[in-house]
């Protein structure tokens, strides 16, 4: 069986959770069949990985038509595949024009969904209801999609009421439990000025309305004046939600003392001393399917305070790896008071604090393994090659 794996992400350039899938299900997937990873950006080193880039000419056309003009070549590239699986809207495409003109069934793992996330026009445009276009195109006719969560699949069939339900499968996301563990080095922190003996609440991911920096910094003003705030944050959507974000930022630290805010994206051992060192881990995602990185945080031993949407109740164990606060749309001041509470909750009990990042430890290990991720995929495939 030949599958060609089609992903924007791809080592090194690798920026969010799609990213990061991939990333580490293809080298267990390869001990079971053939992939062929067909990615998007510069030239990449090793077997059987292929580049794609927008076609010439569309240099400063909307970034939407540009991912549409790659997904041609990559349609292209996948003759003689036998399964196309696409991750993301922007390899969507290529994979549902790979099943029309070579025949071939195509698998889509839903990571996100454009109808849960209308704050994407404010990056694409007018390129978000192509965006939009493409996915429900590739969803309402794809041969089975995969979901990463029980959340995500409620939400696939709510956006997409035409799809049969059979056809939506649930493989949650894995964690290398190897890449990510407990820590005693701390010299990254020491090298952004961080001190490792006082306590810290640490954030990871992009600043974007989707992971809700903003209700963490404006929470912030009510959390443990003792700890250190780190945001290790960067990737901004738009020039504005960077403005915005430093202004709030800028405000926070003329409040109180001991905020960072690291804008770009670090090294894998600086992560993981980050997350390792940290006394609670905050994920205030206002949209989150599964969200990687509470796996990657409960891996390294550490508490998490996570808002309750989408996959995160799958994966954060309320009351026992961390602790969940409810998200409100219509009452975003309840929801930052209840990031700041929960947070307070662990920085003042930090035995607590140290049992729940243990028992993650132990959750990340028994429950999220790469192998199964892959073992489970490969299944899907067998079942619309069959």
């Amino acid at each position: 069986m030949r599958i060609g794996l089609l992903t924007r992400e791809w080592p090194p350039e690798v920026y969010g959770g799609a990213g990061v899938h991939v990333e580490f299900l293809v080298p267990r997937l390869r001990e079971l069949v053939d992939v062929d990873v067909h990615c998007f950006g510069g030239p990449r080193s090793g077997e059987g990985v292929h580049a794609h880039n927008p076609a010439p000419g569309l240099e400063h056309a909307n970034q939407a038509l540009r991912t549409l003009s790659a997904d041609l070549s990559i349609t292209a590239a996948l003759d003689g595949v036998d399964l196309a699986h696409s991750h993301t809207w922007y390899a969507n495409h290529a994979g549902h024009l790979a099943k029309l003109l070579h025949g071939i069934p195509h698998v889509v793992t839903a990571h996100s969904l454009e109808p849960r996330r209308p704050w994407k026009a404010e990056q694409l445009g007018g390129g978000y209801r192509l965006s939009s276009w493409v996915e429900r195109t590739a969803y309402e006719s794809a041969d089975a999609i995969i979901a990463v969560s029980e959340g995500m699949r409620a939400d696939v069939l709510d956006c997409y009421p035409s799809l049969a339900p059979e056809r939506v499968k649930v493989v949650r996301n894995g964690i290398d439990s190897t890449s990510y563990h407990p820590v005693t080095e701390s010299d990254a922190l020491r090298h952004y000025g961080v001190d490792p003996n006082r306590p810290t609440v640490v954030f990871v991911g992009r600043i974007t309305r989707q992971k809700g920096v903003g209700h963490l910094v404006a929470a912030a003003h009510r959390i443990d004046p003792g700890a250190q705030l780190v945001l290790c944050a960067g990737a901004p959507d738009t020039p504005e939600i960077a403005e915005e974000t430093a202004r709030a930022v800028s405000e926070l630290a003329a409040a109180r003392s001991g905020v960072f805010w690291i804008q770009k994206m670090l090294e894998p051992t600086e992560v993981r001393q980050f997350l390792g060192n940290a006394t609670v881990f905050v994920c205030p995602s206002v949209y989150e399917p599964l969200g990687i990185v509470n796996l990657e945080a409960m891996a390294c031993g550490t508490a998490v305070v996570a808002s309750d949407v989408g996959g995160i109740p799958e994966v954060v164990d309320d009351g026992t790896t961390g602790l969940l606060v409810h998200y409100d749309e219509a009452d975003e001041s309840a929801f930052r008071t209840g990031l700041a509470d929960a947070v307070n909750t662990l920085l003042g009990d930090p035995e607590r604090a140290k049992a729940m990042g243990a028992a993650g430890r132990r959750r990340a290990v028994t429950e999220f393994s790469w192998e199964s991720v892959a073992e489970q995929t490969v299944a899907v495939y067998r079942s619309v090659l069959d």
